[in-house]
């Protein structure tokens, strides 16, 4: 059953949409749907607290498009954004165009129009939003790891200031080094602890020990690296 709403960047818009969220978690059906998503990338900004069912709702539908994103079809929804406001043309109407009303809902009783009709044009740009912001709810999906590390040299003869040196010299987008400390070993070794911080979608921990940490020349001074710890930010 297909649902238009009417101007929902207008106030009264907003309110009709509050209360139409009222007693629903979705646009249309029992799970977030490709309907949710054009109502709202057909809302400019954020609501306000004011409109408390389509703050939560638009919150809601927010964090699945960062985290997990939507699969559901939905059952087709339109947004009319550029007519006129028209407070008449509400679910409700006036009593008296009841029966101008009743007839025009037996002309069309798979359509609930809420909010007015929406043209071809307005509908492509709507859906076009729609994919923008999903898609743009991928890209921040990407998060930051701290990583402790521990980089052992071949003796006690490996010159631990050359090593940390070589270490840091590795440099890739996504890769920040941190503090660093000398540990004693046993034997008169040391090991080098060191802090570093990686953008998860740009650097892999193992990547940069593999291809980087353990290959001329670095391996020159370091024989290992092993991952302390490894935790999300």
């Amino acid at each position: 059953m297909a649902v238009t709403f009417f101007n929902v960047n207008s106030q009264s818009g907003l309110k009709k949409l509050d209360d139409y969220l009222l007693t629903r978690s979705y646009i249309t059906g029992y799970q977030a749907s490709k309907d949710d998503i054009t109502v709202q990338a057909a809302i400019s900004k954020p609501p306000s607290s004011e409109y408390v069912n389509v703050s939560r709702w638009y919150n809601h539908i927010e964090a699945l498009l960062r985290i997990s994103g939507v699969s559901g079809e939905g059952c087709g929804v339109t947004i009319e954004g550029s007519a006129p406001v028209i407070d008449e043309a509400v679910a409700t109407p006036p009593a008296a165009d009841t029966k101008a009303s009743a007839a025009e809902d037996d002309d069309d009783d798979d359509d609930v129009d809420l909010f007015g009709e929406e043209t071809e044009e307005e509908k492509k740009a709507a859906e076009e939003r729609a994919a923008a912001m999903k898609a743009s709810g991928k890209k921040k999906e990407s998060g930051k790891s701290s990583v402790l590390m521990d980089v052992k040299p071949w003796d006690d003869e490996t010159d631990m200031k050359k090593l940390e040196e070589a270490v840091r010299s590795v440099q890739m987008e996504g890769l920040f080094w941190g503090a660093s400390k000398l540990v004693p070993v046993g034997y008169g070794i040391k090991k080098l602890t060191i802090m570093l911080s990686i953008v998860d979608d740009l650097v892999s921990v193992d990547t940069l020990i593999e291809d980087h940490l353990t290959v001329e020349p670095i391996s020159e001074y370091v024989q290992s690296c092993d991952i302390v710890a490894f935790n999300k930010i």
